[in-house]
């Protein structure tokens, strides 16, 4: 069965709070949603609302009309005498979509009418707008209180405008107040009593069951659902297009013509012109929802795909990842290093491991990109005896002060302590340091660079990879420390060339 998908991004969605597209961001949205995604109906305004919103509908128009799309165009408008109508019409516009009443206080507290008076009104309306040349839709706004408390308004409202010239009929769930077993039966009503008509199902997601509703609705039959990307809207939103786009096609298996890979892109540029972040966890579009955690899931993906279901990453224009972390197991990491190409023997895999578990008590995500130094930082390091260790240390860092640093170190089975001033956090644990090698009459290398990276792809919670070249006995050479910390990850290069210095 195919199902009819109506956008109002840039509409619906754009009654967000704190929303509001410019002119160039409504064509581009229009224009991927048109000719990349292949929606068949975007809804890009509403009539009278400001002379910014004119001009954007005009544009848009003017570029639909020269790509061919002209008839996919649809802006909202109203029953106010006309004004709405010659508004569309001047900006080009050939759909229109009338606001009517889909409930009797809509009717009689809102508009302060009588419903054979609103009804009038609209076949006025409608018939006006078949004069003008524009096609007509017509939404029975607050539709689902209509049928709850006044089912036979709603009935007498379709009645009257049955023989118009109407190409839809459009159900909303104004408030979001519907669950999908209400959804079913009022769609299923009226579905039986008007089967020459045309419906679409608008859903609002106040009880975050705006997905589920369009999933009863076009169950029961409707013809058309309306969505937004990324589920922006007044309130809680609208129902989110790609949610309802997997259900239709996985649940239902229905038919939308839209090209499922083009979705995480859509949903990108909306969330960077509306400013409304996408959670990680949003089915399809969240940045987290196609990454395993779990050591475990990782493993079953390597036996024949235990933890994949038809919800696969590669069908939305993604790839399946796994997180790097305190929860992860061999698996996850032998699938990180599979994409890199590194392959490591199982003896190196199991320390790579403690040691990932290790920084993911630090950082809650260790990315691949951090991956290759780890490996590096435990194979090239990890065959050192350590002789001299770190026991503790203390950092002070106060506003008006020098910094100090207190560093307790075990050289040989015995400990030291010292404390010492710097000009900063790692030059006053050198200097503590310094102290201690001083003490026991040891030479003390001399720092030639300090040099520190963070891997490609790191954040503001990324692993700081630091660098020190040294020279000792005339012999120039660098160790590596690798930390979530810059002052740590520093402290471990100088504990790598203390040993490697002290085994010469």
């Amino acid at each position: 069965m195919y199902v009819e998908i109506l956008d109002t991004t840039l509409r619906d969605g754009e009654q967000t709070s704190g929303v509001s597209f410019a002119i160039q961001e409504k064509l581009g949205i229009a224009h991927f949603l048109l000719e990349e995604l292949g929606i068949p109906r975007v809804e890009v305004g509403s009539a009278r609302v400001s002379d910014g919103e004119f001009e954007a509908v005009k544009r848009i128009c003017q570029w639909a009309d020269e790509k061919g799309h002209l008839g996919k165009v649809e802006v909202l408008g109203f029953i106010d005498g006309g004004e709405s109508l010659q508004w569309i019409k001047e900006a080009g516009g050939k759909v229109v979509n009338l606001l009517a009443k889909g409930s009797v206080r809509h009717v009689t507290e809102q508009l302060k009418k009588t419903p054979e008076q609103h009804i009038a009104n609209v076949r006025a309306a409608v018939q006006s707008a078949d004069e003008m040349g524009l096609f007509v839709n017509v939404y029975l706004e607050d539709w689902s209180n209509g049928m709850i408390s006044s089912r036979d308004y709603v009935f007498q409202f379709l009645d009257a405008l049955a023989d118009l010239p109407v190409q839809r009929f459009m159900l909303p769930d104004t408030l979001g107040v519907l669950n999908p077993l209400q959804t079913a039966e009022f769609c299923s009503v009226v579905l039986k009593r008007y089967p020459e008509l045309r419906f679409d199902f608008h859903a609002h997601n106040d009880y975050d069951l705006a997905v589920a509703n369009v999933f009863a609705a076009v169950n029961a039959g409707v013809h058309g659902v309306h969505v937004t990307v990324n589920g922006l809207g007044e309130r809680a939103g609208n129902a989110p297009l790609t949610s309802v786009l997997a259900v239709l096609h996985d649940q239902l298996k229905c038919d939308t013509g839209l090209k499922e890979d083009k979705v995480y892109q859509i949903g990108k540029l909306v969330e960077t012109y509306s400013g409304i972040r996408v959670p990680d966890n949003k089915p399809v579009v969240g940045d987290s929802v196609f990454t395993q955690c779990a050591g475990v899931h990782a493993d079953g993906d390597s036996k024949n795909n235990l933890y994949c279901s038809d919800l696969r990453p590669e069908r939305f224009g993604r790839v399946r990842e796994y997180a790097l972390g305190k929860m992860s197991g061999k698996a996850n990491i032998r699938k990180n290093l599979e994409v890199l190409g590194i392959n490591i023997d199982e003896e190196s895999m199991a320390k790579v491991t403690k040691r990932i578990i290790e920084l993911g008590d630090k950082k809650q995500i260790v990315t691949q990109e951090e991956l290759p130094y780890i490996v590096s930082d435990v194979l090239k390091h990890d065959v050192l005896k350590q002789n001299i260790k770190v026991v503790n240390y203390s950092l002070s860092l106060t506003h008006g002060l020098r910094p100090v640093a207190t560093v307790s170190l075990e050289v040989d089975g015995e400990v030291y302590q010292q404390t010492a001033p710097g000009d900063g956090q790692y030059n006053a644990f050198t200097k503590a340091l310094w102290k201690i090698y001083k003490q026991l009459d040891k030479p003390i290398p001399e720092l030639l660079d300090y040099v520190v990276i963070i891997p490609p792809g790191g954040k503001t919670d990324a692993l700081v990879h630091t660098t020190i070249t040294w020279k000792f006995n005339g012999r120039v050479f660098k160790t590596h420390g690798l930390d979530a910390d810059q002052t740590e990850a520093a402290i471990k290069a100088t504990v790598k060339m203390l040993n490697q210095i002290e085994s010469v």
